[in-house]
């Protein structure tokens, strides 16, 4: 399925990560599949108020929280840097479905990094 939210769609997700040779990119885009996903599931789900948002966001947190094994196999981890621009683009998506007022901690409640 193509993201027909074009903010969305021409969003470069991770680009603070791709952009430093620190994380490996084919890790980087594992993550960036994850929040294309999570662009998807919003728009093929709809939710419609927070609690059904986050509940969307979470699940694509508990993803990221996988994704550490393969950051730390490939000597890299999700530290600060990659910490912000993970919470970042998953603001940003919130953003672009209409969720402005979303609480990123709340986007975000699950990960473990």
């Amino acid at each position: 399925m193509a993201i027909t939210n074009r903010s969305a769609a021409e969003h470069p997700f991770l680009r603070e990560l791709y952009a430093d040779g620190y994380y490996p990119d084919p890790v980087v885009d594992r993550g960036r599949a994850v929040l294309v996903r999570l662009c998807e599931r919003i728009e093929t789900e709809r939710p419609s108020d927070l609690g059904a948002l986050y509940v969307l966001t979470q699940a694509a947190t508990a993803e990221f929280n996988l994704l550490e094994a393969a950051f730390e196999a490939a000597g890299s981890e999700i530290e600060t840097v990659a910490r912000e621009a993970i919470a970042e683009d998953f603001w940003f998506i919130a953003s672009a479905y209409g969720f402005g007022d979303a609480d990123v901690e709340e986007l975000i409640a699950t990960r473990e990094w």
